[in-house]
């Protein structure tokens, strides 16, 4: 099949039948998660450390396997609206006057507007078949606990949503689309659990975070005996799932005749970078040894840029495994900004040992220079980008401006992960000029580190 214009079509048999495990060609081991450390842990913590995890998911995440079938039931789902599309986004690359070929992978086109729902179907499937009733799951901006709302639904499964607050305010119409699906979404901090309480009565007005709202998440699935929690990015069997995109994109990238020189993609823990660049670093052996992988992260959060490397917990409350990754301090409590999805204090155990063994790169920007590359984009490409995916955006626009100032072409490929059509209020914000930067200090950076276990 030939391209047509701009776009790079598959069809429904193009949807690839394999997941694809990095693990098997890393050039180093990536450190094993580590028990909690041991303490004087109530009735309440033991049941947390309940496992949650179904064998089969756990087995994906550690296998050494180059390649992971994709079950005939989740394939079938994909095909609903997978492959998605690959852009090569020529307006663009005229309204900056560059040399540079700029290709992007929408994954605004699934159900749940963003690459989330790849995760969130076969894990359904699986909780499924292992007899859960019940996926409870924390969530940022919402993206998450949409694309597993709508995953629960076809199993008759129950979800409830743990939604960091200051996104819970921001984009009340993500809390719409979960309970549309018939999920029930609670503001995190909350009052239903020992953990936001103790959040609220440190500060009432805490705007929340990631790591609170899965710590949530983990105590009330405790509680109930058939459910269990569910996490959306940083675990490796989440990385694996996400594949299904990297992997389109390299056949979409062959029939464009070209293989990109750098790789961009949004950091909040890593699923979506993952996604886009495992299958890349795979064939670059190959096709081009100089390719760059670039996680672009928010200043506001910057746990690649300015964080340690250092075995943390996933969770506010300290009762998940330690994993050995790019951190802040699990107890961080990142500033408001709009990309939601990217307030996370950590990254992927995988992604981190990449980071730490130099075979991938990170920046950071502020929300007003992504928001400005985002309507930039727009006004090109007619396509709003979600705040996360325009971190991507920013990055890309970044290297196509380095090519002209070079006089050198490049082959420049993101991950648009997401539309941002239910995050034109932060949009609005930004064209008032009411938006505002802020980046937490060395100091504050440090106090969280300390809190290290």
């Amino acid at each position: 099949m030939s391209a047509t214009g701009d776009v790079f079509p598959l069809d429904k048999d193009d949807v690839p039948t394999h997941w694809y495990n990095v693990l098997a060609d890393l050039p180093f081991e990536v450190p094993a998660p580590q028990p909690p450390l041991a303490r004087d842990t109530g009735a309440q913590e033991a049941r947390a450390l309940r496992p949650q995890l179904p064998l089969s998911l756990y087995r994906q995440g550690t296998g050494s396997g180059r390649y992971v079938e994709i079950p005939g039931p989740v394939r079938t789902e994909y095909q609903r609206w997978r492959p998605t599309p690959l852009y090569r986004a020529t307006r663009l690359e005229k309204a900056l006057d560059t040399p540079a070929h700029i290709y992007f992978k929408f994954e605004g086109t699934s159900p749940s507007g963003s690459h989330k729902i790849n995760t969130a179907l076969p894990q359904a499937y699986y909780y499924s078949r292992s007899g859960v009733a019940e996926m409870v799951t924390g969530t940022g901006a919402g993206q998450w606990g949409t694309a597993l709302a709508m995953a629960c639904h076809p199993y008759g499964m129950e979800c409830t949503v743990f939604m960091v607050r200051c996104s819970y305010e921001q984009k009340p119409y993500r809390g719409t689309l979960m309970r549309l699906n018939g999920a029930r979404v609670i503001k995190s901090p909350s009052t239903l659990t020992e953990v936001g309480r103790a959040a609220l009565r440190e500060n009432p007005d805490a705007p929340g975070s990631l790591g609170i709202a899965n710590a949530e998440a983990i105590e009330y699935a405790a509680t109930r005996p058939a459910a269990r929690f569910s996490i959306g990015s940083g675990e490796n069997h989440v990385l694996l799932h996400q594949t299904v995109l990297g992997e389109e994109a390299l056949l979409q990238m062959r029939r464009a005749g070209e293989f990109p020189d750098v790789v961009i993609a949004a950091m909040g823990a890593g699923s979506n970078f993952a996604g886009i660049t495992f299958p890349f670093y795979r064939e670059a052996r190959t096709h081009n040894p100089d390719l760059r992988f670039v996680a672009v992260e928010p200043e506001a959060c910057p746990k690649m840029t300015r964080g340690t490397y250092a075995l943390d917990y996933t969770d506010y409350s300290g009762v998940t495994p330690r994993m050995k990754m790019y951190t802040l301090g699990h107890k961080f409590a990142a500033y408001h900004i709009h990309a939601g999805g990217l307030r996370y204090h950590g990254a992927a155990p995988i992604v981190s040992a990449m980071y730490d063994n130099k075979l991938v790169e990170a920046a950071a920007y502020t929300q007003t220079r992504v928001f400005e590359a985002g309507r930039t984009f727009a006004k090109a490409e007619g396509i709003v980008p979600a705040p996360e995916s325009a971190h991507a955006v920013a990055h890309a626009v970044e290297e196509a401006l380095q090519a002209r100032r070079q006089r050198r072409g490049r082959v420049i490929l993101f991950s648009m992960s997401g539309h941002g059509l239910l995050d034109l209020g932060a949009y609005e914000q930004f064209l008032s000029g009411e938006m505002v930067d802020s980046e937490p200090s060395d100091e504050e950076i440090q106090a969280s580190i300390r809190s290290l276990p």
